[in-house]
């Protein structure tokens, strides 16, 4: 290797080692991928072929063998099946370093533009259904077969996430490979291996190929669907898109995470607990000094009994944006010191943790006001059961999946799809909530009976004894469609956030007109008896 060669690959490992040796790209190969990514060197078709291969008619077939073979294909539908052959006539060998291959991104998109792209992309539609086995004639994209593609797509997708930039670029992002990429079939005992790269240079994101031992003349190139799960139960769920079956032999209960689970969360947290207090009695002219990093608390906290200090050490009250950990030093060296956080926090704030606390107060399915909630990195089996068996009672399905952590309805989607939720699972940690299909409406004079949610905000005093105050001024958000279930990506009919929407009307009703429209909408419900109940 030259210098300039040696040169040019430490930079190339400074910048991309982290993701290739995360992706199991073995260095070997290193070299020669660096110099196809920059000379874009698309080599794939000098050593494969695609193949269409012939469907047995199972009415002519009576070999049972056959049949079930043909049911585990991963389209065993009616649409065309295809494989990856080696077709170099020296075969492969995992040993050579060149023995690495890009392979390009036909579609790349984040799922709710996913229909607005197949409008109005030139040619996409076509090249999906293509892509896809689906029968679409014309130049003008139509809705059925922007429908059919919408619901193949998950057969097809995979994923990546940026690890820099703001919330929004962080939401993961799905691709779809070449027709080369697409028809590379699963195998429990895969011949290859494949990991998205995102190339720093280019800005682009591509898909790297390579073997995972050698290969002869006429082998098939194939790869995991599943790669990295070794449960055999949580490898078919995760395999369903592509291998239907029934999973309707496991308990679809959800029982309370282990102290473990809990204990983990703590000590990735690095919070430190704090030792039992007996809170302060203050004069009630007191003036409280005030240390807080918020503007808006400084903008706005004006009465004559708070004064904001610059030294976090003389504060009375401590208003923090940032995460507190250490309660523990506080409530030894400084107990009568007020906060505006609490401990585990987090137990409450992240969806997961949310609906295993919540289920405590309303037995194995949780109180009647949560909806019910698996988690999909640690329940999807119980999830998938429970969607099956309500499959087969004819009962709604609608679910919303969500990632844990993330606010604002950022990566949240609608769907009614079984595949569409088990492929969410590999781009970050989500929940999955049923949708609820028959909501309390508001009729918006303009627009007709739409979503709403209504906000409160609620002080934490004390846990023991426990002691909540509830503001009983509320704010309100609305959706901007009238509701019906269709159109689920459609956020302005399904979702009521729309303050952080570019472009998008945000409909403002203070709570005290709302109060008596709302009674006039719904005389037989007094307001005051739903605060009741929602207090």
């Amino acid at each position: 290797m030259s210098g300039d060669s040696g040169e040019d690959l430490a930079a190339f490992v400074a910048l991309h080692g982290a993701a290739l040796r995360a992706s199991c790209v073995p260095a070997r190969y290193w070299e020669s991928l660096r110099r196809k990514l920059r000379g874009e060197v698309f080599d794939a078709g000098d050593y494969f072929g695609i193949m269409q291969v012939e469907e047995v008619d199972e009415e002519e077939e009576g070999d049972e063998n056959m049949e079930e073979e043909l049911k585990k294909k991963p389209n065993p539908g009616n649409e065309p099946c295809f494989k990856v052959i080696v077709t170099n006539e020296n075969g492969l060998q995992a040993s050579n370093p060149d023995s690495i291959f890009l392979i390009d991104h036909a579609w790349t998109y984040r799922t709710e533009h996913a229909r607005q792209q197949l409008l109005h992309v030139p040619g996409l539609l076509h090249r999906m259904a293509n892509l896809m086995g689906i029968i679409f004639h014309g130049e003008i994209p139509d809705e059925g077969s922007i429908e059919q593609v919408l619901q193949e797509m998950w057969k097809y997708n995979q994923t990546y996430q940026l690890s820099q930039g703001t919330a929004e670029e962080k939401v993961p992002v799905w691709y779809i490979m070449d027709e080369f990429g697409s028809r590379i079939q699963h195998s429990d005992q895969p011949s290859f291996a494949t990991a998205p790269l995102f190339y720093m240079p280019q800005q682009i994101a591509y898909t790297v190929l390579w073997p995972l031992r050698d290969l002869e003349t006429g082998d098939e190139v194939t790869r995991d669907y599943a790669y990295g799960e070794t449960d055999r139960l949580i490898r078919k769920c995760v395999l369903l898109p592509w291998v239907p079956a029934e999973v309707l032999d496991v308990n679809c209960f959800t029982p309370e995470p282990s102290d473990e689970h809990y204990q983990a969360i703590l000590a990735e947290n690095k919070e430190k607990l704090p030792i039992a207090i007996n809170p302060p009695v203050y004069d009630k002219d007191k003036v409280f000094k005030v240390f807080t990093d918020i503007q808006q608390v400084l903008n706005s906290l004006t009465h004559p009994r708070f004064l904001f200090t610059d030294d976090e050490g003389e504060a009375d009250i401590l208003y923090n944006f940032s995460h507190f950990k250490d309660y523990r030093k506080l409530s030894e060296e400084r107990p009568e010191v007020m906060l505006n956080q609490f401990p585990c926090e987090n137990l409450l704030t992240v969806k997961d943790c949310l609906a295993s606390i919540s289920r405590r107060a309303g037995g194995p399915d949780g109180p009647r006001w949560l909806p019910r909630t698996f988690n999909l990195q640690t329940e999807l089996p119980q999830f998938i059961c429970y969607f099956q068996q309500r499959e087969r009672r004819g009962e709604d399905n609608h679910w919303i999946c969500k990632p844990w952590n993330l606010a604002r309805s950022l990566d949240t989607h609608i769907t009614n799809s079984l595949n569409n939720i088990i492929r969410h699972r590999e781009s970050s940690p989500k929940v999955v909530c049923k949708y609820i299909e028959n909501p309390v409406l508001f009729h918006r004079e303009e627009v007709g009976m739409v979503k709403f949610d209504v906000r409160y905000v609620v002080l934490l005093r004390s846990i023991k004894p426990l002691k909540l105050y509830i503001y009983d001024v509320f704010w309100l958000r609305f959706s901007n469609r009238a509701f019906s279930l269709d159109d689920l990506d459609d956020y302005e009919k399904h979702f009521t956030v729309m303050n952080y929407v570019p472009g998008v009307t945000l409909k403002q009703v203070h709570c005290e007109e709302f109060i008596p429209l709302f009674e006039k909408q719904y005389p037989e419900y007094p307001w005051t008896t739903v605060q009741f109940h929602i207090g």
